[in-house]
């Protein structure tokens, strides 16, 4: 292959200009792997590397930057205003003086070992093409073998196209058929710590040209920033919703960014794309410390911890319903008490032990590796599977550890006790009790349970029971109450269906229970345990229970959150008290013009008291039809989502509603975010040709949400297996299902969340928490222990049941501390 590269000498600026971001570091660090380039001279790297030494000049002394502009054809009209957006990034900052710029089109640079070693790091700002021939890309090989930085800006990703070593410095290669248009679009910074993105808007909106990549490089380099492809027109070579714009990572022993914005000339007058290049710059040059490792797949390990259980036991797992960790490492996690070997399904009502299954507590020692079963509770919820008017989901449900349980052995559980069932009118009793755990056996004392919470349940129909708990720092505990009413009398759409009842007791009705609010069931509770086993109310919840304006008698004090379906998991982020939750929606697979929205599977971030929709309304403001008596096959009119109203015969609550609260992140088998036109009443068209995706990243289908939680990073932790601090602040979603459903962190704008703000950016955790057969397909539940690793529940691959795939598994991150690292930046921070 004939190489000719096209070089223009003459004069550039090469003047002194300066930057101030940090101290230099001492020392050069070593990286990743990368590929190696194939030479016709297997000698010609290690000759140009011995002529190489790189700057690590104390403090005061320059710190110089090259600038090659080179090109295969004519200069790219943006390299003036490149060049001189660098010189400007320079004269900013505490340091004046100190940060020079060179600038050439002469690619002999690059063979010249101790001129190409003045350099703490190379900006590529060149246009497509070949132009560096082998020698001279051994040299910039070498260089970055000896702790070079490298920044590549936009049209970089073009050059040397025939390098396998150059496509691994840059990470991507653009598409052939990317758009050549300038279009406005909003770039989402997930990186709020990186130098280069740290001071970005969240959703920064601004035009360039936008390249589309041939091999999506998230996984393989840590994104630093994506650009959202429904805000402009992508093409045929569209990304999708994950297209990254910037990211970076340690290669070859030195550290490469890229960024694919400054297509323009008049990028380089953004002030806050230069502070995205001048962040760029400060991590290439080693003057400040970034993670360019965070997202990066293969610096996570997925580790299974259980063993299938043994025939006719339940000796490491039960069927998979929630867990908890223990600030001293342990993980305690429950089965909700479906049928296993030694445990037979009855499903007649007239028999005494129908839906009797045990629920049982397993504890997981990290310490040990062992698991211990903890203790059972008799409950009902094994009748196996069926229809709604068979199978059951009540049982075990949740699991707390008291707030100071290191001392006082407190464990909370969430359960629905098989002694309380009324086989007559198919009722039962939900509870929360407190029991004693004994530290030194890894048992609970079942005799020491004080029921502080109780309230009834109708078991005629399933499903959708709840059941999270959380704390948050005022040591409130959070309980998920589910709305186990059947949506297959109302086509799947709103359970508002007055009709169907069971001696008494509507079974198809949510009006009468997460639509009531003086029923306990649908909702999210707040309570302060006391010490004696009791409980009282904290200030802040829906109602009081007892003023006369909210009805005399017509709500409960105990709600925090009404109107949810399923709230399975919940969290709180202690760091501001704000609740994470995520509910199971109903059973409709589209949109309906008479009835509103298909399924929408619900994740909601709270920040106060109260009403989020169901059964009135739900995404944002999405209303359903009322379906009164005396036909409820007959629609009357759309719910007021702003000012809802109880008209069901079965409602023993207030009328007016609280008015609804828009959600964070809603989705149905048509995609993410869906949303519609509205009339001039706010009635959405409901036509699925209509409809705009807000959240494209989010698809739908068999959909089960699993809330998951916000990961808080602890820098005093000493703990190897911890998530670095990219992740902090990060919001986890996901679903039960493993294939177009969602495994994401997202992040949210402090500004809106809580008022049904979006979220503005997420990003898959699917290869991290691997899907698939042998990964962890059925997320139950996901927490972060306190030395910062992911626990995880699979919860197998049956219904009612563990399986030899039911396991607990941890996720640990091995990709080692940002670079350059801390202790050499101390270093040379003390030789100053």
């Amino acid at each position: 292959m004939q190489r000719t590269p096209h070089h223009r000498s003459r004069s550039r600026r090469g003047m002194a200009a300066a930057v101030a971001v940090g101290s230099l570091t001492a020392s050069l660090l070593g990286g990743n792997a990368a590929t190696a380039s194939p030479y016709p001279d297997p000698g010609l790297k290690e000759r140009v590397a011995t002529t190489l030494s790189l700057p690590s000049p104390p403090g005061g002394a320059d710190v110089k930057v090259l600038v090659f502009h080179a090109s295969a054809g004519d200069e790219s009209p943006t390299v003036d205003a490149g060049i001189a957006a660098i010189e400007k990034i320079g004269l900013s900052g505490p340091e004046a003086g100190r940060f020079k710029t060179v600038a050439t089109d002469d690619a002999s640079v690059f063979t010249k070992g101790k001129q190409l070693g003045k350099y703490n790091a190379v900006v590529f700002l060149t246009g497509g093409g070949d132009v560096l021939d082998p020698e001279q890309e051994a040299g910039l090989e070498a260089y970055m073998e000896a702790g070079g930085g490298f920044l590549g800006i936009h049209d970089a990703a073009r050059t040397e196209p025939y390098s396998d070593w150059f496509t691994g410095l840059v990470g991507a290669r653009p598409a052939a058929d990317s758009p050549s248009a300038v279009q406005r679009a909003t770039v989402e910074i997930g990186d709020r710590l990186h130098p280069a993105t740290k001071n970005l808007p969240l959703e920064w909106k601004r035009p360039d040209k936008w390249l589309n990549w041939k091999d999506n490089p998230s996984g393989d380099v840590h994104t630093v920033a994506r650009v959202r492809e429904i805000t402009y027109t992508p093409g045929k070579s569209a990304n999708g919703w994950d297209h990254p714009v910037s990211w970076c990572r340690d290669y070859d022993g030195g550290r490469s960014f890229y960024t694919a914005m400054g297509g323009t000339a008049a990028s380089y007058a953004e002030t806050d794309f230069r502070d995205h290049l001048r962040g760029a710059l400060a991590w290439t040059s080693r003057i400040s410390q970034a993670d360019c490792k965070a997202t990066i797949d293969s610096n996570y390990t997925a580790e299974r911890l259980t063993q299938p259980n043994q025939p006719g036991q339940n000796d490491q797992i039960g069927e998979p319903h929630g867990l908890v960790t223990a600030k001293d490492g342990r993980v305690f996690y429950i089965g909700r008490g479906g049928a296993d070997s030694s445990v037979p399904v009855v499903t007649d009502w007239k028999d005494p032990d129908v839906g009797k299954g045990e629920g049982e507590i397993h504890v997981y020692d990290p310490a040990t590796r062992k698991v211990t079963l903890a203790g059972k509770l008799s409950v009902f919820g094994n009748k196996g599977g069926g229809d709604e008017l068979v199978k059951v989901e009540e049982g075990l449900l949740g699991i707390e550890l008291d707030p100071d349980f290191a001392t006082n052995g407190w464990v909370y559980l969430h359960y629905t006790p098989h002694a309380k069932i009324d086989r007559d009118k198919q009722m039962a009793v939900r509870q929360v009790s407190r029991f004693t755990f004994d530290h030194a056996t890894n048992k609970l004392d079942m005799a020491s349970e004080k029921v502080l919470l109780s309230w009834p349940v109708q078991i005629h129909s399933c499903c959708h029971a709840g059941g999270g708990m959380a704390w948050d720092s005022k040591e409130n505990l959070y309980i998920a109450t589910g709305d186990n009413n059947s949506s297959g009398f109302s086509d799947g759409y709103s359970g508002n269906n007055p009709e169907p009842n069971y001696k008494g007791v509507s079974f198809a009705d949510a009006r009468r229970t997460a639509g009531n609010t003086n029923n306990l069931n649908g909702k999210i509770l707040r309570i302060h345990p006391e010490d004696d086993g009791t409980y009282t109310l904290p200030e802040g919840n829906l109602f009081t229970g007892k003023e006369p304006d909210e009805g005399g008698g017509k709500t409960r004090g105990e709600i925090y959150v009404m109107g949810v379906r399923n709230p399975a998991r919940i969290s709180v982020d202690k760091a501001t008290d704000t609740l994470y939750a995520g509910w199971v929606g109903p059973d409709a697979g589209e949109p309906s013009t008479t009835w509103g929205p298909a399924k929408y599977d619900t994740f909601a971030a709270i920040t106060k008291a109260g009403n989020h929709g169901w059964p009135y309304c739900m995404g944002n403001k999405q209303p359903y039809r009322d379906r009164n008596l005396p036909d409820p096959s007959k629609p009357l009119g759309w719910y007021d989502c702003d000012a809802p109203r109880n008209e069901s015969p079965n409602n023993d609550g207030l009328v007016k509603l609280p008015p609804v609260t828009s959600n964070t992140i809603w989705y149905s088998p048509q995609g993410g975010g869906v949303d519609y036109p509205r009339d001039a009443d706010g009635i959405p068209s409901y036509k699925v040709e209509d409809q705009k995706e807000l959240l494209p990243w989010l698809k739908g289908g068999g959909q089960a949400t699993m809330n998951g939680p916000v990961y808080r990073y602890d820098a005093a932790s000493t703990s190897e297996a911890k998530w670095p601090a990219y992740w902090d602040g990060k919001w986890f979603v996901g679903d039960f299902y493993d294939d177009t459903q969602p495994r994401h962190a997202v992040l949210t704008d402090p500004k809106t969340v809580g008022k049904g703000g979006l979220p503005t950016h997420a990003e898959s955790l699917k290869k991290i928490i691997p899907v698939g057969a042998d990964g962890i397909r059925n997320l139950m539940d996901w927490k972060f222990a306190p030395d910062g690793s992911l626990y995880v529940l699979d919860y197998g691959r049956g219904f009612f049941t563990s399986d030899s795939k039911s396991a607990l598994w941890r996720v640990t991150y091995k990709g080692g501390g940002p670079t350059p690292a801390a202790a050499d930046l101390a270093r040379k921070a003390a030789a100053q």
